[in-house]
């Protein structure tokens, strides 16, 4: 029953809305923080929340030593500025502790949990400033909440309860920009204020992410048993399948560059399997310079991947817009006869370059998905890296069948059109136009990943 059950969701998965995966915010990769600040007349205290994803905590698993929480939390107070009337104050521990959820694909998550107090003479008006400065650099999702015990709060800036409860359950209507609260200015004086804040919001499910939980659950099994092996390689390729059919992996440039530069079937084919070795080495790579080294930051090569993919779709279009434009077409019919521009590139007679075909392809790849980065690193943890390697493979072959189908419905969809009478003059102008399209979204993808 639980194997049809999954099997049958993760055919529905492929129906799908596209929908955020993962536990996380924003990945599996990120580093989130809340900070619930509660104000006395004579100290401040701060509850600080750390919750590292997947990945991080594979990445930091050499110094998970027996001191990791009083280290580690030594490192979040020292993060924390907290000033009384523009004067700085210390920060000392009261308590620090650490529990090691489960996550994906049978790895860990951490939650770390550091309580923190600071003197502070309350007993007038004044204005309390908390700033966070814990791992700066990282993705994540950023909270801080402030209440007050015998003393009020005056138009608090920060809820009084917390919106993720915690950081235990992230509300999907905030998944799109997820919280990035660093720092809070509080005027107090002494007195009661009013409870407020925000309910706790629930995160929902999709059946993709169900399907995406279910494959990374399959593929960390402690018992490997055929039954499971079979279930997690069809779930890798249908859900490498659905995945490239959500935005982006190039969908949009691969059918203009396949429509402008008359490519054909084959061409389709190409860029499909440049597309999975593309995302299979990738993963691959990625995955063991993350386990080798727990100082870079996985989202900051994510990102820089990202970029390389833009520039390489930008580049590519700046080449067909020029060789567009410099190329005098010829109208179909004119050269090549009515019986061969249905077959023959509708007038221009060139076809599509491999390099170019090449290109698109490492373009749709390079960028890989964390959930098959995932598994591939739960794989590993459970000393079985051929089979994470397998479902890896696997995932990037449904990629690959849904970019191809992709192409071979357009190339299809294109020779149709081409053999009415009333589109063939249209046909003239398509490489400069699909040339543009290329080179926006080639601007586009940069863009995003520089600044997104």
């Amino acid at each position: 029953m639980r194997a049809a059950a999954v099997l049958v969701l993760a055919g529905l998965a492929l129906l799908a809305a596209p929908a955020s995966a993962s536990a996380h915010p924003l990945g599996n990769f990120t580093i989130n923080h809340h900070h619930a600040i509660t104000v006395h007349p004579d100290r401040v205290d701060v509850v600080s929340v750390i919750d590292l994803a997947e990945i991080p905590t594979l990445q930091e698993q050499p110094a998970r030593t027996s001191d990791y929480a009083d280290r580690e939390c030594g490192a979040v107070r020292d993060g924390l500025q907290l000033t009384v009337d523009g004067v700085r104050k210390a920060v000392s521990p009261r308590s620090a502790s650490v529990e090691y959820p489960s996550g994906e694909a049978g790895l860990p998550t951490t939650r770390l949990t550091c309580l923190s107090t600071a003197p502070a003479d309350l007993g007038s008006a004044a204005t309390v400033d908390v700033r966070d400065t814990y791992r700066p650099g990282r993705v994540g999702w950023h909270e801080m909440t402030a209440t007050g015990d015998g003393i009020a709060l005056l138009d608090p800036p920060v809820p009084a309860t917390s919106a993720s409860d915690e950081l235990r359950a992230y509300p999907d209507d905030l998944l799109a920009d997820p919280l990035d609260v660093r720092a809070v200015s509080l005027r107090v004086e002494p007195g009661t204020t009013a409870a407020s804040g925000v309910g706790v919001a629930q995160g929902g499910t999709t059946l993709l992410g169900t399907a995406t939980r279910a494959f990374t659950d399959l593929a960390g099994e402690q018992d490997l048993t055929p039954l499971v092996g079979v279930l997690a390689v069809l779930l890798s390729l249908l859900l490498g399948a659905s995945h490239a059919a959500l935005p982006g992996h190039g969908k949009t440039v691969i059918a203009a560059y396949l429509a402008g530069r008359d490519g054909t079937a084959r061409d389709a084919v190409v860029v499909g399997a440049t597309v999975t070795l593309t995302h299979t080495v990738g993963v691959l790579l990625i995955g063991l310079v993350i386990s080798a080294s727990s100082a870079l930051a996985g989202e900051s090569l994510l990102r820089v991947l990202g970029v390389a993919s833009g520039v390489l779709v930008t580049a590519i279009g700046v080449f067909l817009l020029r060789s567009a434009l410099q190329r005098q077409p010829v109208p179909v019919g004119h050269g090549h006869g009515h019986g061969h521009g249905h077959g023959h590139g509708h007038g221009h007679g060139h076809r599509v370059g491999r390099g170019g075909l090449i290109g698109m392809g490492v373009a749709g790849g390079l960028v890989p998905s964390p959930s098959a980065l995932v598994v591939l690193l739960g794989a590993i943890a459970l000393g079985r890296t051929w089979f994470g390697v397998l479902l890896v493979l696997g995932y990037g072959i449904g990629m690959a069948t849904t970019l191809t189908l992709v192409g071979l419905l357009l190339v299809r969809l294109r020779d149709r059109l081409a053999a009415v009478e009333r589109f063939r003059d249209r046909f003239t102008a398509l490489p400069a136009i699909t040339a543009g399209l290329v080179l926006v979204v080639g601007l586009g993808l940069t863009a995003r990943a520089l600044f997104g």
